[in-house]
């Protein structure tokens, strides 16, 4: 299994970030998929959601209205859209299936820093 995230950077407060996560080694449609990530200091935090379809997508309190969770099971690909970004939302982001329905995680990848600075 191989989860690859990218599309992080540097972003003033207020701008957006589109985040994907390219996954391989399994088969991706017949998993959820959910969006994670760590600040320094703090633990790994779920941030949101997506069923294997596309639906039912969920959020974090902290993100929900700023955030979009979406995939592309043809392409084996998830995504965060991540607008009205705050200095709060400086983490590394991180793609994995979600526990529970799951038993474990799958390996991490290196995730995609994102830094959110005036």
């Amino acid at each position: 299994v191989q989860l690859v995230e990218s599309g992080g950077g540097l972003v003033q407060p207020g701008g957006s970030l589109r985040l994907s996560c390219v996954a391989s080694g399994f088969t991706f449609s017949s998993y959820a998929m959910s969006w994670y990530r760590q600040a320094p200091g703090k633990e790994r935090e779920l941030v949101a959601s997506i069923s294997r379809h596309g639906g039912s997508p969920s959020y974090a309190d902290s993100v929900k209205g700023r955030f979009t969770v979406s995939r592309d099971n043809a392409k084996s690909t998830v995504y965060l859209q991540m607008n009205g970004l705050k200095p709060e939302d400086t983490a590394v982001y991180y793609c994995n299936i979600p526990i529970p329905p799951y038993g474990a995680h799958f390996s991490w990848g290196q995730g995609t820093q994102v830094t959110v600075s005036s």
